[in-house]
């Protein structure tokens, strides 16, 4: 071999080759666990979440939407005006952040809602300086180009969002579990988005999703969620998830049944069953691959409405989550979608590839997060009407009406933060420039999180709702005395 050296180095090429494939293919990304036994009273679910330290009469819902870390720092915002706005609720003084019970997140509002879910109010203290206020982008760029990492991409079964599911744990999720968040044991109920590619529905990282599957949703990383929500097409890659139906004794709901009584119906509430039905055929699909959750709803407002829908209206739903006792439902949608500049519009040449790409990406799901919101509110006005209908309810799938057929009067509050409500021109502009992306310029992460107060604070329901709480605080002070 010594008097062979062009020989030697080409038997060392081939062997590093070989090194290179065979760690390669070993990559591998982490898989979702079998479920052993069917408990629909136990996993992650929001029935099976203590209210300490919340009122089951208040429910506060918060939805946060995707747009990046432009999208993370205005949901932090929101959170941190909220812990600053005092409240008295049945006779306590409390915050109204400790109201919340739960967070719907799509995309960049995802890193914020799993941190707040994890960590309660340490997000006040850390959050900016570990991700916010950091060019999150930049690192996960050298993270893929990383010479070791190209030999775990060259897996067919590990890739760049396994990879960045990997850095969003080490940086901020620190390995913890949705079995961690079990065992806090409070709320806010945390419900990720995400979209199946092949459905193009919503997927959500809970264990009513995740019954489906067979799967126990307890030893699934928070950061492997936020993976999947955060999964933009082309730039990342899908979210593997396997499907294990049949091998549990998972019952369908009932309103399934009832929905997909008429094969040929089109309402809501059958398309919604045939997508979960579909789940349970692992055969034809053994795999679940998810993309970037504002593909199918950038605000993370259509997950709720599609439980109500499903359960066949507000009466039915709070009785499932036994929640019969409710006098106010208070809900904030977060969205961070601004104008963006298109420049493309003051050139006569076509716009490139790139442009249009995001284009198609991006516009679509823009119009379709307006059209949701506009839904969104109707349906507020139709619930509350429902709510505060004396006359009985059927019995449903869900039982009887509330409080013995007749509902308590309810309240709903339907709380709009969007960056383009905001009064002030410039600042509007300045927003519209900042990038859909993992990293902000200085200032802005401030900048933002003041938005987030003077939008609430311009919101003429939320004025309604802080007026209203310390008009029934007044009143049961007199009262009492």
């Amino acid at each position: 071999m010594q008097d062979h050296p062009e020989l030697m180095r080409a038997l060392q090429a081939l062997a590093l080759s070989a090194a290179i494939l065979l760690v390669g293919g070993c990559a591998h990304y982490p898989e979702n666990a079998r479920m052993k036994h069917h408990d629909p009273q136990g996993g992650y679910r929001f029935s099976t979440l203590s209210n300490a330290g919340n009122s089951d009469s208040m429910q506060v819902v918060l939805a946060f939407s995707g747009g990046g870390t432009r999208a993370a720092a205005l949901s932090y915002g929101v959170l941190d005006k909220l812990a600053r706005t005092e409240i008295v609720w049945e006779g306590q003084r409390r915050r109204l952040s400790d109201e919340v019970d739960m967070i719907s997140s799509v995309s960049g509002g995802s890193f914020t809602a799993a941190y707040y879910a994890l960590y309660g109010d340490q997000i006040f203290t850390d959050f900016d300086q570990k991700f916010l206020s950091r060019n999150i982008q930049r690192q996960m760029l050298w993270r893929f180009c990383s010479p070791r990492n190209w030999v775990r991409l060259a897996s067919p079964h590990f890739n760049r969002s396994d990879l960045a599911a990997e850095f969003y744990d080490r940086k901020l999720f620190h390995g913890k579990t949705f079995g961690d968040l079990m065992e806090k044991n409070r709320r806010p109920f945390l419900s990720i988005k995400a979209t199946d590619m092949s459905l193009g529905g919503g997927f959500e990282f809970t264990q009513d999703q995740f019954d489906f599957l067979c799967s126990d949703l307890s030893t699934f990383p928070v950061a492997r969620a936020v993976a999947a929500s955060a999964a933009f097409p082309i730039l990342l890659s899908p979210v593997t998830v396997n499907n294990y139906a049949g091998s549990c004794e998972v019952v369908e709901p009932l309103w399934m049944a009832s929905a997909l009584t008429n094969k040929w119906e089109r309402s809501r509430r059958a398309v919604k069953a045939r997508e979960l039905r579909s789940y349970q055929n692992a055969r034809e699909r053994p795999y679940v691959h998810l993309l970037d959750g504002g593909l199918t709803d950038n605000l993370g407002l259509r997950g709720p409405l599609e439980e109500a829908v499903a359960w066949g209206g507000a009466r039915n739903t709070l009785q499932r989550l036994k929640l019969q006792q409710v006098r106010k439902i208070v809900i904030i949608a977060v969205n961070a979608e601004s104008k963006k500049n298109r420049d493309w519009d003051r050139s006569k040449a076509p716009p490139n590839i790139v442009q249009v790409t995001m284009a198609l990406a991006t516009v679509p799901m823009n119009r379709y997060s307006f059209e949701t919101l506009e839904v969104y509110k109707e349906s507020v006005k139709q619930w509350e009407a429902e709510l505060n209908d004396a006359s009985p309810s059927p019995a449903g799938e869900a039982g009887a009406a509330l409080s013995n057929g007749t509902s308590p009067r309810v309240k709903l509050y339907m709380i709009d933060v969007s960056l383009d409500a905001l009064r002030d021109e410039t600042e509007r502009d300045y927003l519209a420039k900042l990038p859909t992306s993992l990293k902000l310029p200085h200032g802005a992460v401030e900048r933002l999180r003041s938005d987030a107060a003077t939008l609430l604070e311009q919101s003429e329901t939320y004025r309604e709702l802080l007026r209203d709480l310390a008009s029934e605080s007044h009143q049961s002070e007199r009262t009492s005395r």
